[in-house]
């Protein structure tokens, strides 16, 4: 393992078809992990909803770089007015898992908006990884627990993960 540093860069408009195959590849992972294959044989997140993850307003889709290479990626959405910004996706590509890599490019994220206040981000109740990731390493708080009782507002339709749809809202407080 090299030391480079890990640096950000926003995704270019002729990367992005790359930046949401592996995205898609990195969330592949886990759910074949937990669940044998990825529900109705597409992609996670789908391409439309990837697309409108992109779109949203104040989003940002950003290159996590390792000596120029690219590793991973992460798209937020950046409101400045109140100081509240979401991690809405976020990946290192699997080959680089266990190098520390999530931590310093989160880390990098949090210096390139020093500005926000609140990060909000989800997990889907099943990847303990992620739990384990946000909660321990990069110090955010569960604040929201959905599942069929408590669906989330915003979140995926009744079929769209396996599961049961069963997820986690954090927040950390800057």
């Amino acid at each position: 393992m090299t030391n480079d540093p890990i640096t950000l860069a926003p995704a270019r408009t002729d990367d992005l078809a790359a930046f949401k195959r592996e995205l898609q590849e990195a969330f592949a992972v886990a759910v074949i992990a937990q669940f044998g294959s990825l529900p109705g044989g597409g992609p996670i997140p789908s391409d439309d909803g990837l697309d409108a993850s992109i779109a949203a307003p104040g989003a940002v889709a950003l290159r996590v770089l390792r000596g120029g290479r690219p590793v991973g990626g992460a798209v937020v959405r950046i409101d400045a007015a109140t100081q509240r910004s979401a991690l809405d996706l976020f990946f290192v590509s699997p080959a680089e898992h266990g190098r520390g890599l999530g931590h310093a490019a989160w880390r990098a994220i949090e210096r390139m908006y020093p500005e926000t206040r609140i990060w909000e981000t989800h997990t889907p109740y099943f990847e303990k990884r992620n739990i384990h990731f946000y909660v321990n390493k990069c110090g955010f708080k569960i604040v929201e627990f959905f599942g069929p009782q408590h669906p989330d507002p915003h979140g995926p339709g009744p079929d769209d993960l396996p599961g049961g749809n069963e997820g986690f809202r954090f927040e950390k407080v800057m």
